[in-house]
């Protein structure tokens, strides 16, 4: 992966390079032509403010015996320009009279004098003599050449024209000097770019391998691996992080998810054990026959245990789908309460416990789905009936708490031990922890929060100096409208 998002980065700095090195190229290369074009008519400005002071012209630049300043000037300035750029000169006035070096350019290179082109020379001279400047670039004989042309004027009257004619190698120059220098620059960019991008790539890439690394292992069902010591964009920081936290939580999803299968094989092993031990002594002769009533007894209590454990298996199970459902509407809890004791009056009148309804409001409207909240009553009151002993008190209670209502199921019993409180509503955790065996399944509480976190509330365990309390909270719900009596009722 790394060696293909470098291959990546490095061909498209390579092909932006080479466009941007061609670019240059072509924009030093014009700038040169236009600097020596330039310059060109700066020479032939010279020639031609000369040529205005001049008052006679030869017929040639380099015609010995001529003593005129004016014409020595214009021959010193003729020889310069043609050393600098091998040019070939030409000056004319009105009366078509002409100056020249054509014996100096004719003697060094006569085949680029023989291929002057007349009638370009006049069609320049034609645009000059208008009192136009011109600068054009030709094909003579097969040679690209560049044409610069200037009027030289006195007394704001244009006297005649001067053409400078030369190889257009003179003006465009080598080529090669120009892109040289802009070659090896985009070599030494391209160079130090690749060094670059390879060492930040490099540097972006080692978490991401670290990532796909940790994603590896995990898998493999590896779900300690993390991504450690992360450095580089802040994005790719984030992203680790996110990794990280995601790994947290998947770990602690699996090690709840093997203690949960641990805790529901241990659960169900018991029980099972234990009615096949009882049935297989029964059965072998080891529990003699006039014991049998009493081992039948236990392996039904272990039936019903295990019949209850599997209900709260399902029951939870249902109630963590994502598809679970509400059916929200309004009713009265202190109504729901009351019949829960009724259901247990039996149990309570054999531990001869007294109960004590504190409704502060009654009726007490709330919204919530009753069946749901029907099962979390049921427990609640179920396991204070458990741990609390003969004589003992169990104390139901309603107060609007302002935005909810509070329903609180409180006892005297044995309570909970403080270093078991803050396990109360794990998954199995049985009272046999808290040194009562046999008591429960260790799902009811869970259950119980469940079902509140569906609706949105809460439950929680109350520090209280005897025995356990727990309140949970609903919503309220609209008054109950009283039902006004029919008169035909009360005749």
């Amino acid at each position: 992966m790394f060696t293909r998002i470098m291959a990546v980065v490095l061909a498209v700095i390579v092909v932006l390079t080479i466009g941007f090195s061609v670019m240059g190229v072509v924009a030093v290369n014009n700038q040169q032509i236009t600097g020596r074009l330039n310059q060109l008519i700066s020479e032939a400005h010279d020639v031609a403010y000369l040529a205005a002071h001049n008052r006679s012209i030869s017929s040639s630049f380099n015609v010995l015996g001529v003593e005129s300043e004016e014409q020595k000037f214009l021959e010193w300035k003729s020889n310069k320009i043609y050393k600098d750029w091998g040019a070939y000169i030409l000056l004319v006035d009105r009366k078509r009279r002409v100056m020249d070096n054509i014996n100096l350019a004719g003697q060094d290179d006569p085949e680029f004098v023989s291929s002057l082109n007349s009638k370009e020379l006049n069609d320049a001279f034609s645009q000059v003599l208008s009192g136009g400047e011109i600068a054009v670039r030709t094909l003579t004989g097969g040679e690209a050449s560049f044409t610069v042309g200037v009027p030289y004027i006195r007394n704001d009257q244009v006297l005649g024209a001067v053409l400078i004619h030369t190889k257009a190698q003179a003006i465009e120059g080598d080529v090669w000097s120009v892109t040289r220098p802009v070659v090896l620059i985009s070599l030494v960019v391209l160079l130090l770019s690749g060094v670059l991008i390879f060492f930040y790539v490099r540097r972006i890439m080692r978490p991401l391998r670290a990532l796909t690394n940790a994603s590896r292992a995990m898998t493999n069902g590896d779900f300690s691996a993390r991504v450690e010591d992360v450095q580089g964009a802040p994005e790719i920081r984030e992203m680790a992080n996110a990794f990280n936290t995601m790994a947290d939580q998947l770990s602690d999803t699996e090690r709840s998810r093997r203690e949960f299968v641990a805790n529901v094989s241990h659960e169900l092993r018991s029980p099972i054990t234990a009615i096949s031990g009882f049935v297989q002594g029964m059965e072998d002769g080891t529990i003699p026959p006039e014991e049998h009533p009493k081992y039948l007894k236990l392996v039904s209590d272990e039936t019903r245990r295990l019949t209850k454990l599997i209900h709260d298996l399902l029951v939870l199970s249902r109630l963590e789908r994502d598809d679970a459902t509400l059916d929200i509407h309004d009713f009265d809890i202190c109504e729901m309460l009351r019949r829960a004791v009724i259901r247990r009056m039996g149990d309570l009148e054999r531990k001869q416990m007294e109960v004590d309804c504190d409704f502060r409001e009654d009726p007490c409207m709330v919204r919530a789905d009753s069946d749901r909240i029907e099962q979390v009553v049921v427990n609640l009151v179920d396991n204070a009936l458990k741990f609390t002993p003969q004589h003992g008190r169990l104390r139901l209670t309603t107060e609007d708490s302002g935005d909810h209502m509070t329903i609180t199921v409180a006892d005297n019993g044995t309570g909970i031990l403080p270093e078991d409180r803050p396990h109360v509503f794990e998954r199995f955790f049985t009272a046999d922890r808290a040194h009562t065996a046999g008591k429960g399944t260790g799902l009811g509480l869970s259950i119980c929060q469940r079902i509140l976190e569906m609706h949105g509330q809460t439950i929680r365990l109350l520090d209280t100096r005897e025995g356990a309390a727990f309140a949970f909270t609903l919503a309220k719900g609209a008054p109950r409208k009283e039902i006004e009596p029919d008169e035909s009722d009360l005749d």
